[in-house]
């Protein structure tokens, strides 16, 4: 079973920054990842491959929140991300982004432990 298929299982790592040129520039090299442009939902995102597989992205600070500092942000795969997120907030936990849909990706939501600490869950769309 893969991360994209396991509950539970960290799945895909993504950098929101207001400078996702400048953030290619800096991890490509120091890494050695390979970037290939592209968007989601008519927002430029750039996909990170390492030896071939895709592992995350780079993506601009979202609109609606233009001064929020960049930030690296995890997505943690899940069963039903409904379930989840209601889960989360009986256990303490916040829903800061309720369960949407990404066309050909699945369904994510932005959830907040009692701490503070902040992650996403997932449930992959089926790949034919």
């Amino acid at each position: 079973m893969t991360p994209f298929q396991q509950h539970g299982a960290f799945s895909w790592c993504e950098l929101m920054t207001s400078d996702p040129t400048a953030a290619q520039a800096f991890y490509g090299p120091l890494f050695g990842w390979t970037m290939q442009a592209g968007d989601i939902q008519d927002m430029p995102y750039t996909t990170i491959s390492v030896a071939g597989a895709e592992k995350g992205g780079i993506a601009g600070l979202p609109p609606s929140s233009p001064n929020m500092p960049p930030a690296w942000g995890v997505y943690i795969t899940v069963d039903d991300v409904d379930a989840t997120a209601a889960q989360a907030q009986e256990l303490g936990g916040q829903v800061l982004m309720p369960p949407m849909e990404i066309p050909t990706v699945g369904k994510f939501a932005l959830l907040q432990d009692p701490q503070g600490a902040t992650f996403c869950v997932i449930t992959y769309a089926a790949q034919a």
